[in-house]
């Protein structure tokens, strides 16, 4: 008997207890549909490699759901389940389709693959650049604990699994030219035990060390850019309050990039005459698309979902008025998204040394320290959250504003509301270093113990919301 043939006699007979199994361990699954589900937008197009019965792609709730599993009985039970879906008998090493998926996902699949590599090489024909591939397996730390099960009985004996770590996965998925946006671990305590399951996958579960013993790994990657770099319009969002004597200098240095610049000011009711001046000064710049707008509410993130509401660019930029992030480093921002580099590009003020007084000693504490915690939240490296300039697409802000009701509208600095959105998009997130200056006119915004303490708040908000899923 092949090595094929007898891994799909073991899920064939795994099918005939599926429903008993998904009982005793529904509390693991749960866990598992929740976490993908946090990452997969309801109405997308999904792919579900390893789809068993089909629960876990009826729970992401897919306007188009494809399940492909090696197993005919599981199949015959997910067709019964679900008819609004397609399932399919097949090997995904073999198997040939023929349309595009938003989103792929390897459900505990990879382990008994022959060869993943050119599994992943075959993969690129199913997906986009905005394609996000999840792949879930069994942590290698669980091998002994597992086959324990095994003889115990608790859990069925497993053919031919192949036992992977996470820098075996990025590895194969580099070779197939894949780019890993993030990498997860998640589940301590498989099983429901009152408090203690909570406790376990909510808290310990989460922290650095302690996490290295979850249960579950999960990586999710994107089609690494071909760099096929076509021009695009660019909306350049300038919010003020009190900054009269910077708008001339932030229109003269505004540097030529992008197939058509727009500038869009919005104003926080200033008090020394900005709104005037940047009147002013768009009839002075004929060349530039400029327009002006009073903010509705109050704060810097009132005013940038007002100023992208309007905007009209392909592309979406903040400059800061008081213009520490200089306007001549927008293009370095422009370049690294237009050439595919990351789909969520934000500045880092911390690389480069910075002018004298650029920065107070506390606000560059306060900004390392918020840039550890914002790493740990969301799983992407962050060197400096708290820096103004952001730069995405259009099309990704409108799903951002789209799916805000998740969040809520709990940001008053504008970025974090960005920030988060673009992590639960799955966004690649790439920071540009930048050169930060100190300011010439006017006086900050930013109060540092007051704005920190509403930055620790948010902290725990975003942990109750990203990391308790």
């Amino acid at each position: 008997m092949t090595k094929k043939q007898i891994i799909v006699d073991y899920f064939d007979h795994a099918a005939k207890n599926r429903s008993k199994g998904r009982r005793r361990y529904r509390y693991f699954y749960r866990l598992v549909e929740n976490y993908l589900g946090f990452y997969v937008p309801e109405g997308s197009s999904v792919l579900v490699v390893g789809c068993g019965t089909g629960e876990l792609l009826d729970a992401l709730k897919p306007a188009e759901g494809v399940g492909v599993d090696i197993s005919p009985e599981m199949i015959a039970e997910a067709r019964r389940n679900f008819p609004q879906y397609e399932f399919l008998v097949g090997d995904i090493e073999e198997l040939m389709l023929d349309r595009t998926f938003d989103v792929v996902i390897f459900s505990d699949v990879i382990g008994y693959l022959d060869d993943i590599q050119a599994t992943f090489d075959r993969l690129r024909s199913v997906c986009t650049p905005r394609t996000r591939v999840m792949i879930t397996y069994f942590s290698i730390f669980w091998q002994f604990p597992l086959l324990l099960a095994e003889k115990l009985r608790l859990k069925l004996r497993s053919p031919f699994f192949a036992w992977l770590d996470p820098d075996d996965i990025a590895n194969l998925l580099d070779l197939a030219e894949f780019d890993i946006i993030r990498k997860n671990k998640k589940i301590l305590l498989p099983v429901w035990i009152p408090l203690l399951s909570w406790l376990f996958n909510y808290i310990f579960a989460n922290l650095p060390l302690l996490r290295h013993m979850c249960l579950l790994e999960i990586v999710s990657a994107r089609l690494r850019p071909q760099c096929r770099r076509e021009e695009q319009s660019v909306t350049v969002l300038i919010p003020t309050r009190n900054e009269k004597g910077n708008i001339a200098a932030a229109l003269e240095r505004l540097p030529e990039f992008g197939s058509r610049r727009e500038v869009v000011f919005v104003d926080g009711h200033s008090t020394d005459g900005t709104l005037e001046e940047i009147r002013t000064q768009a009839a002075r710049h004929p060349e530039l698309d400029i327009r002006w707008f009073e903010q509705d509410g109050r704060g810097k993130g009132d005013a940038v979902r007002k100023g992208f509401g309007e905007a009209t660019g392909d592309i979406l930029m903040i400059l800061d008025a008081d213009l520490t992030v200089p306007p001549e480093d927008l293009p370095k921002f422009y370049d690294a998204i237009v050439e595919g580099k990351g789909e969520f590009i934000n500045g880092s003020r911390l690389v480069y040394p910075m002018e004298d007084r650029a920065m107070r000693f506390l606000n560059v504490l306060g900004n390392k320290f918020f840039s550890i915690v914002f790493t740990w939240l969301l799983d992407q490296r962050f060197k400096d959250t708290l820096c103004g300039t952001k730069v995405l697409t259009r099309e990704n802000y409108l799903k951002i504003a789209a799916g805000r009701h998740y969040f809520g509208d709990f940001d008053p600095f504008g970025d974090f509301d960005l920030i988060f959105g673009a992590a639960k998009l799955n966004l690649k997130i790439t920071e540009v270093p930048i050169r930060y200056r100190e300011r010439i006119y006017g006086s900050t915004n930013i109060s540092r113990f007051s704005h920190g303490w509403i930055l620790l708040k948010m902290c725990v908000y975003a942990y109750r919301k990203i990391k308790m899923i």
